[in-house]
């Protein structure tokens, strides 16, 4: 992770840290910012391993959540354990040739019935998760995770390859900053990853042509989809 990496993740956990709605936490999360960096550093081509590891990112917020609120972990052990599942699952992609499309539609399938089973088993929302923000680290000790994560990263990054740009960089802080809404964040996050599938499609069909026009493509169609998916579509009352 460059020195970049390090002020960008620092500048997307700050927001977060800041923003009382859920909802805009994980969309602020969302944004492929890291992605874009990952990319542009690393020179690596979008392919069907990058689209399953948004997979491994739901996993990784999952993994948080079950292992601290129903298991009781102290949140950075949780952190670590979300890691290790993330970094077993890039260690296996890396390895094997997905293609694009198969990736793609598997992904959209798993997305559709996740959506599903949760508009289904969705629990009521209390008024206290969308309460004032809750405390995070203090500044130097979250300084502190930003630089071992960093110095993590670059340790795995012969395991990681291509899968590095899908790394949670900044998960780690925004799963603690967020440790007391876990599972409505991870419920949000995961209805806007459809959003970061759509920015590694665009950036897929355009990255033989050029870095900068890939990059564009992939955006526009984040934002689009984006769009769609935080549109009112409930109709209002008379």
């Amino acid at each position: 992770m460059t020195w970049g990496a390090v002020l960008l993740v620092t500048a997307v956990v700050g927001a977060v840290s800041v923003i009382r709605s859920v909802r805009l936490r994980a969309l602020v999360y969302s944004l492929p910012l890291p992605m874009t960096l990952a990319l542009v550093t690393t020179g690596y081509d979008v392919d069907g391993a990058q689209v399953l590891g948004v997979l491994g990112l739901n996993l990784f917020f999952v993994t948080v959540a079950v292992t601290h609120r129903r298991l009781r972990w102290p949140i950075l052990l949780a952190d670590g354990a979300g890691i290790g599942v993330y970094v077993a699952l890039s260690a296996g992609l890396v390895n094997v040739d997905v293609p694009f499309e198969a990736a793609l539609a598997g992904t959209l399938v798993l997305w559709a019935t996740a959506m599903l089973l949760r508009r289904r088993y969705a629990q009521p929302v209390t008024v206290a998760a969308h309460g004032s923000a809750a405390t995070g680290l203090p500044v130097p000790l979250k300084l502190l995770v930003i630089f071992v994560g960093a110095i993590l990263t670059e340790l795995l990054g012969a395991v990681l390859r291509a899968m590095v740009v899908t790394f949670p960089y900044s998960g780690v802080l925004v799963a603690v900053e967020a440790r007391h809404q876990l599972s409505e964040f991870t419920g949000h996050f995961a209805r806007n990853s459809l959003a970061l599938v759509a920015f590694l499609a665009g950036y897929h069909y355009v990255q033989d042509v050029s870095t900068a026009g890939a990059l564009g493509a992939g955006w526009a169609a984040f934002a689009v989809v984006a769009a769609v998916l935080h549109l009112p579509w409930r109709p209002r009352a008379a």
